[in-house]
């Protein structure tokens, strides 16, 4: 299942693409004042060429940097577990036996194997695949353990991640904010009020707000897809609610409520005890669209595939992004700030 839906007007990233594959490959950086390109004359380097497309460069480098990022956590692992199989004199399988797989549950009955076969697309019997069902339970059982195994020898470790992610410059112009524009820290997010993963994710960003009141601000940019019927409006309404100073309590009704038909737009003005001739007349007239446009182009020029899609601090975030997630970037960023980067607290 995907994480998130693509925005309108995009096209694949095969250039983009090829800039991975040839690092990935062991080429060789060529220098920022190295020519890539000659018109009539006048040359064209590879800093022109970073400083005047920039972002269409940034997914690239975002993907390289998680499959760098996801290689050096398993380095960083596979160390952890051979130092400490050394302090124990053993070998790194016998420290698995002894911290991992002694510590799993027996098997699951019969019974509990029934249960998980009835929830199978199959038609071969239940005793044909009793065998292959057992041995992926433990299996997951084993890789949960292991890697809750790893994470303590983290937490007793002192380990320092300094490979830097890449960084897109995103503005928070005229975007709703919850919190200091002078935070440590900026989550920006952008995102659809009809798109069920935004919905998803709206909870986890609640509760973050909440712990980090006065230490992270949260912005909103309304990024409404076009395969969403009541998207736009609904962003355009929130925008009509700001402008009576209740974008905030807005926004939240919509997310709570999920009722986004003009009607119930209209309803949640009332809600509020905003003027609604006021708002009617700015939802009926589209003033606001303007707006909405342009962050529209704004996700479209960082090459965001669709929502919602997050930048802390520049770093970039996609799809139903998890409670641990988010706050392991955040924690990351309120690390840096205080001048002690640190390793992130989860994967």
């Amino acid at each position: 299942m995907k994480s998130f839906f693509r925005l309108a007007g995009l096209l694949p990233l095969c250039a983009s693409a090829l800039v991975v594959a040839a690092i990935g490959n062991g080429a060789t950086t060529p220098s920022s004042g190295a020519v890539v390109a000659e018109v009539d004359g006048q040359k064209i380097t590879l800093g022109d060429l970073e400083q005047k497309k920039s972002q269409s460069f940034f997914q690239a480098r975002n993907s390289y940097y998680q499959v760098e990022r996801k290689a050096l956590d398993d380095y960083i692992d596979q160390l952890l577990l051979e130092k400490q199989a050394q302090r124990e004199h053993l070998t790194v399988d016998q420290l698995i036996d002894r911290h991992v797989k002694s510590q799993l549950p027996k098997d699951p009955s019969d019974e509990a194997l029934e249960v998980y076969y009835e929830g199978l697309d199959t038609k071969e019997s239940f005793e044909k695949m009793k065998p292959q069902i057992a041995d992926h339970i433990r299996e997951m059982r084993t890789e949960k353990a292991k890697s809750a195994y790893i994470q303590s020898l983290r937490k007793e470790a002192n380990v320092m991640i300094a490979l830097a992610p890449p960084r897109a410059d995103v503005q928070v112009n005229d975007a709703p904010v919850k919190g200091s524009l002078n935070a440590s820290v900026m989550v920006i997010e952008y995102a659809d009020y009809e798109c069920p993963y935004c919905q998803q994710v709206y909870p986890t960003l609640q509760k973050l707000e909440s712990e980090y009141a006065g230490k992270v601000a949260f912005a909103y940019k309304d990024t409404p897809l076009p395969m969403h019927s009541h998207a736009e409006k609904a962003a355009e309404a929130a925008h009509c609610a700001g402008a009576q100073g209740k974008y905030w309590e807005y926004h939240d009704i919509l997310f709570s409520s999920k009722e986004l038909d003009i009607a119930a737009l209209k309803q949640d003005a009332a809600s509020l005890k905003l003027d609604t001739a006021a708002f009617n007349k700015c939802l009926d007239s589209g003033e606001t669209a303007g707006s909405i446009k342009t962050t529209v182009d704004e996700a479209q020029k960082l090459g965001l595939q669709g929502t919602p899609s997050f930048f802390v601090n520049g770093r970039f975030l996609s799809g139903a992004v998890t409670y641990d997630a988010l706050n392991a970037a955040i924690q990351e960023e309120l690390a840096i700030a205080a001048g002690a980067p640190k390793e992130r607290a989860s994967r």
